[in-house]
């Protein structure tokens, strides 16, 4: 290769073919490239040439995915049927569901038979472990002919340890003026920042470009460290909507500091993102339903100030003190949109970090966990699944990681000591009972078993004509936080009410307690609208959800029955 004056190395090399395997020959070793396409055996085999024109696309006119109006489902392809085809074949079931995005969890190849993909090191190419390049379009293909949406999550936070080969080209890539969480943090900033940049820049373009993908999901940004003019969050969502050539993009943010900045938009100063994950939705929501009041949960009571509060504010804490860590934690958001807000029950890491990794209706009543699932469902942000919450699956989900034994035994190591700030799983042996992450049984103990959707269809039934009724309904489907309002109604009780246009207004009650008896009720929330008396019009209690049948609501005075949700509807006398 001839070397240019910037230390680029440059060969032009025509009529190579698809499917050929190469790797860099350096002075101390042979590598792969680092911008591989296709890692066919893996981070340590050689890489191979791809032709991403090949793929004979029929998705034309689709149109992207907009901030508004999204129902999220996140899964992981490894135990989401195995393989880029297997997960096809339940596009349908999802489709039928309600789900408009699909927010796939890391697919960059890393080392091993198995993992979570936030220890991958070859950005470009997707895991050869569910197929290749072209199965993962024909994936995105078929979502689209769906009418699904798909988000990617990446990791530009950190690169695994076991095949990162970056510091073998450069010692540039990485830096250590930052402490990171999980490794060496990546050079945005400093000496010879720009080639880095670039790489992650056009990784994140290559996904909207070369797979049709409709945005990402970036995983933990707290942790990308850039004290540039312009920070590089910002120019990845730039480049991010200039690959998708029109169609409408959808960039969500994980951000633990709950940082409001990273969604406002570039002429306000912001990062120009479209949503952040709300952990304070998720935290105050599972000590609602278990009375968890432990670790990063303690500084949450679940009560229902609380639960109006997240739905009408977004973030719960944006900017007082935080006891858990001790100091003030997230930024003012009051401007935000509620949609900008991804809310849920479970993901990945709740479900995960655990002692065994059950999922919230294994220790939750059920009707109160219907309950809290219309609360979800319904309400302003917007709302995300994990894969097989909506059939109660029965499989848990653990974490799992296949490294060589030096580097799995650190790893099982660390995961014990990051699980003892839980007090159950810090008491002497307990963390013994912790599975392996490098066992192949913890893996898979994780996957999805699709027989539940038959065995749990009641649940099935809740979730489907939850979400088709927030995709109906006009003014539960288009609230925004100047339509909406809240009031407290007893210790475990509370409304929402969505103001819709002449009247035409929507009241949902929610009761985690016993029977609430409405007499008296001095709060004028509950009053109808001029258009005429308040009409049910779905109930949490209804057989087909594995209620009891019972009406959720009895008449005037109202007794709002126990551990149920109500939905009424303004109507003409």
């Amino acid at each position: 290769m001839e070397r240019l004056e910037d230390g680029w190395f440059t060969l032009v090399w025509n009529g190579i073919e698809a499917g050929t395997r190469y790797k860099f020959r350096l002075p101390h070793g042979d590598f792969p490239d680092p911008a591989s396409r296709f890692q066919p055996d893996g981070p340590h085999g050689f890489s191979e040439v791809v032709d991403p024109d090949r793929f004979e696309w029929s998705d034309a006119g689709w149109h992207g995915v907009a901030r508004e109006g999204q129902v999220i489902y996140e899964l992981h392809v490894g135990t989401f049927g195995g393989t880029w085809a297997a997960a096809s074949e339940r596009l349908p079931s999802l489709a039928d569901l309600g789900v408009t995005v699909l927010e796939v969890m890391p697919v960059a190849a890393f080392p091993g038979r198995f993992g979570w993909g936030y220890d991958g090191v070859d950005l470009f190419a997707p895991s050869q472990l569910y197929g290749t390049p072209d199965d993962f379009r024909r994936f995105v293909d078929c979502a689209h002919a769906l009418r699904m949406g798909v988000i990617l999550d990446v990791v530009y936070n950190h690169l695994g340890p076991d095949g990162n080969f970056l510091g073998d080209f450069s010692t540039a890539y990485f830096t250590d003026r930052y402490k990171n969480e999980w490794g060496r943090s990546l050079n945005f900033d400093g000496p010879e920042a720009g080639p880095v940049r670039a790489l992650f820049i056009s990784n994140a373009a290559h996904w909207v470009s070369e797979y049709h993908l409709d945005g990402l999901r970036l995983d933990a940004t707290q942790q990308i460290f850039d004290n540039s003019k312009v920070h590089i969050l910002r120019e990845i969502a730039g480049a991010v909507r200039a690959a998708a050539a029109g169609r409408d993009t959808f960039l969500v943010a994980e951000n633990e500091p709950q940082d409001a900045h990273l969604v406002r938009s570039v002429e306000l100063g912001g990062f120009g993102l479209d949503a952040l994950w709300n952990d304070d939705f998720h935290h105050s929501a599972v000590v609602a339903l278990s009375g968890k009041h432990d670790a990063y949960y303690s500084d949450y009571t679940g009560c229902p100030q609380e639960l109006v509060s997240v739905a009408r504010h977004g973030f719960l804490y944006q900017g007082q003190r935080y006891r858990w860590q001790g100091k003030p934690r997230g930024t003012s958001a009051m401007d935000l949109a509620s949609c900008q807000f991804v809310t849920c029950l479970q993901n990945h890491d709740q479900v995960a970090n655990s002692l065994r990794g059950r999922r919230v209706h294994c220790w939750s009543d059920p009707g109160r966990l219907r309950a809290m699932t219309a609360f979800l469902l319904l309400g302003p942000g917007t709302p995300m699944l994990f894969q097989g919450q909506e059939f109660a699956a029965s499989s848990p989900f653990l974490y799992f990681a296949d490294h060589h034994p030096e580097l799995a035994a650190a790893v099982a190591e660390g995961r014990k000591e990051f699980l003892r700030q839980f007090p159950n799983i810090a008491q002497p042996g307990v963390d013994e009972l912790l599975f392996n992450p490098a066992n192949v049984e913890t893996f898979e103990k994780s996957r999805l078993d699709f027989g539940d959707i038959e065995r749990h269809r009641e649940i099935w039934n809740l979730h489907r004509d939850l979400i088709h009724l927030r995709r109906s309904d006009s003014v539960l489907g288009g609230a925004t936080r100047q339509g909406l309002d809240g009031a407290v109604l007893g210790d475990e009780a509370f409304l929402l009410r969505y103001f819709g246009e002449s009247g035409d207004d929507r009241l949902l009650l929610f009761n985690l307690g016993n029977d609430l008896k409405m007499e008296p009720a001095p709060e004028p929330l509950l009053a109808p609208s001029g258009r005429g008396p308040w009409r049910q019009i779905w109930h949490s209690e209804d057989p087909r959800y594995g209620g009891d049948g019972s009406r959720a609501l009895e008449e005037e005075p109202w007794t709002i029955c126990a551990r149920s949700a109500v939905v009424l509807k303004s109507s003409s006398p």
